[in-house]
């Protein structure tokens, strides 16, 4: 296969594009909404930034929904001895190995043009383990499988080699930082608890989150409000695809057609005690007390929704909750590629994404987040009231223990 560049950040001529057609998101309907073409003179930075986007996102949409498909094949059949050990505990799935390089391969393919470097998840390593050939044989037959499904083994001119494999997932291993441009993946986010996961896909540029696009294969097209445990998919139709580009907004559109896509926005709710709330179904990833005493000092009334993956951004996004929750316990740091998509996918969408005091998440420090606590997300109105109950609530947890 032709060489993958990794590691090398370029920056994207501006581009225009015309005229698009586009629709809102409701729960009942869809309201045609006609985007116009602007006056160059008149466009503002955040706009034109937005336009140069227009070819890494459709690489991204393309990458990211190949990569589903491969999860998907996987999440059929997997197998006990499919599961690697890592240091931190996280399942490590040939889902995950496939995902990343599957994404890898078409970012490089779609992006000749454009370098990139790649904050991923997953390295190589006990893949060139002894004893580990069956296992990497397996990958790259489903890696080479999904590729062919859009004749891209033909485009890089052959079929891969397990070497090429190898070469691909090591691309995921740049470690991102302020400057330049960085692609950011977590190429399975949510395997733990249920069957909710996500294929995320973000992209970096000086420090700033540009671009963000989630393939959710079991997200039920159809709202999840109400129900206390979307971790499990039902009978109903399955498979979204969110994406969002600075000042473009947000988009989700079936997974698996090539459907108009619908624009959302977050839940308009200002009442606290009419939100609803989303936190993680893993008790790892949140402290379920503190989640449920901050709901209770807004007067919550509504049992908590537990979902895992960054599918819980992209519902968000079209308003299927209005508060998001992360409490990890003492000591878990939070990895940038498990919330740079999700992240841009609900501001694009009208929300707000800080950390539990308020500020907004940094990428730009590397693989790791600095955060004051946790994450919380929810609309404008009802952000300062969050605030505040997160406050409280913290305090009280901490003269608690004091004692």
């Amino acid at each position: 296969m032709s060489s993958i560049n990794c590691f090398r950040t370029a920056k994207a001529p501006l581009q225009t594009f015309a005229s698009v057609s586009r629709f809102r998101y409701s729960p009942n309907r869809l309201v045609s909404v006609l985007r116009r073409k602007s006056s160059p003179s008149f466009v503002t930075l955040r706009a034109v930034s937005s336009m140069a986007y227009e070819k890494e996102l459709d690489a991204a949409k393309k990458a990211a929904s190949l990569a589903a498909r491969l999860c998907q094949k996987v999440q059929k059949a997997l197998l006990q001895s499919d599961v690697q050990s890592k240091s931190d505990k996280s399942p490590v799935t040939v889902a995950d190995y496939g995902s990343q390089a599957v994404v890898s391969i078409v970012l490089e393919r779609e992006l000749t043009s454009e370098p990139f470097s790649l904050v991923a998840e997953e390295d190589s390593a006990d893949l060139r383990k002894d004893g580990s050939e069956d296992l990497l044989e397996r990958i790259t037959k489903l890696v080479n499988d999904t590729l062919a499904t859009e004749d891209l083994t033909k485009a890089i001119d052959s079929t891969l080699t397990t070497d090429d494999l190898l070469r691909a997932i090591d691309c995921g291993t740049s470690e991102g930082g302020p400057n330049g441009r960085h692609w950011v993946l977590d190429p399975i986010d949510g395997t733990k608890g249920g069957d909710q996961y996500a294929v995320a896909l973000g992209l970096l540029e000086e420090g700033k989150v540009v671009l963000g696009v989630l393939a959710c294969p079991n997200l039920p097209l159809t709202s999840i409000a109400g129900n206390k445990n979307k971790n499990s998919s039902s009978s109903e139709e399955t498979g979204c695809l969110f994406y969002a580009t600075i000042g473009s907004g947000t988009y989700m559109q079936p997974l698996d057609s090539k459907s108009e896509p619908v624009k959302v926005h977050v839940s308009s709710v200002e009442n606290p005690e009419e939100a609803s709330f989303f936190e993680s179904f893993e008790g790892a990833h949140s402290l379920h007390d503190l989640s449920s005493s901050i709901a209770n000092k807004l007067g919550v009334k509504a049992p908590p929704v537990r979902i895992d993956s960054q599918a819980k951004y992209g519902a968000l996004s079209r308003g299927d909750g209005a508060i998001y929750l992360r409490f990890p316990h003492k000591g878990y740091r939070e990895k940038i590629w498990d919330h740079v998509a999700g992240a841009i996918v609900v501001t694009e969408a009208g929300g707000i994404v800080t950390d539990a005091g308020g500020k907004p998440l940094d990428f730009s420090k590397g693989k790791y987040l600095d955060l004051d606590t946790g994450i919380i997300v929810a609309n404008e109105k009802l952000m300062p009231l969050l605030l505040k109950a997160v406050r409280d609530s913290i305090a009280e947890q901490e003269k608690a223990s004091s004692l």
